[in-house]
């Protein structure tokens, strides 16, 4: 093949080339994408007292941040939902149960920490506590970052008892002590670095989203069921150690399930565990609720 004085080849040639050069440039772009989500993996992660676990929270998210966001979402939704009014009596009851609950963070925290060996960062010392029923036939509870909670009315009836209420809203407390929603945020910004990548590096469409379920079935959601997990376990420590029965967390569980009219999607392909699982798991860490109640419980939390 001919080339010219500068040893470029032929314009057949240089089709070829050129391509090679644009092969490579992807590959450039494709690794620096890789660094880039490398650093940030590994640059963001910390220890969670609560597990042991190594965990990833953006390093640059500080917790007076974390606790505007969680304001700022509590208020959109009060402003779109109907709280009950603060003097009734199911607004007095479930405020009760959140004040003995938040009363055992700082044993339950440090009790934990001790366990994997490590001392209890007490993040949610600067919490700003708040509580309010919502009217609504949803059978569910949520605390956001910083402490405000909510419950809605529809988990009463399924609940029954308030061990069974203590056992959901100390689960949703431990998502917000877990630092649940800076873990899924910084998740998100490392799916964003994929997304890049897979732009930058000429995936079309098609691929892209192949390489999102992926992520999804491989990584984003067994991640999502494991931070259920964690709160189930974390959550019912706060219960137990507020001298609430542990033990209702089995038959509640049962009822929510039959409440949901056992519908629920194949476990690999959803963000929770499926009921059966998380009965298993609560049955396995009731000898532990028991011990803890057994240590924490005291005249002064009843």
């Amino acid at each position: 093949m001919r080339q010219d004085p500068f040893g470029n080849q032929s314009a057949g040639g240089q089709g070829r080339r050129g391509g090679g050069l644009f092969g490579n440039l992807r590959w450039v772009i494709l690794l620096g994408f890789a660094i880039y989500g490398g650093c940030y993996y590994f640059g963001n992660r910390s220890v969670d007292p609560y597990t042991g676990e190594k965990v990833l929270i953006d390093s640059s998210l500080n917790a007076e941040e974390e606790k505007a966001m969680g304001l700022q979402a509590y208020q959109e939704i009060l402003s779109q939902e109907r709280p009950v009014a603060p003097d009734s009596q199911i607004s007095q009851q479930v405020r009760e149960i959140a004040r003995r609950l938040i009363a055992k963070v700082d044993v339950v925290e440090t009790a934990l920490a001790r366990e994997h060996g490590l001392e209890p960062q007490h993040f949610a010392r600067d919490f700003d506590w708040e509580v309010n029923v919502i009217q609504s036939d949803e059978a569910n509870a949520f605390c956001l970052p910083g402490g405000k909670m909510a419950v809605y009315t529809g988990l009463i009836p399924v609940a029954q008892n308030a061990d069974a209420v203590a056992v959901v809203m100390g689960h949703e407390i431990a998502h917000a002590l877990l630092r649940h929603g800076a873990q899924r945020m910084a998740q998100q910004k490392l799916t964003q670095i994929g997304q890049m990548a897979g732009a930058a590096g000429g995936l079309d469409a098609q691929q892209q989203q192949m390489m999102m379920s992926a992520m999804g079935y491989g990584y984003l959601l067994p991640y999502a069921r494991s931070h259920e997990t964690q709160a189930d376990e974390v959550g019912l420590m706060l219960a137990a150690a507020a001298c609430f029965n542990p033990e209702e967390a089995v038959p509640l569980w049962e009822r929510m399930s039959a409440n949901s009219g056992g519908q629920s999607p194949p476990e690999f392909s959803s963000t929770h565990p499926n009921p059966g699982t998380r009965i298993q798991n609560l049955q396995a860490l009731m000898p532990k609720a028991m011990q803890y109640r057994q240590q924490f419980c005291t005249e002064a939390a009843r």
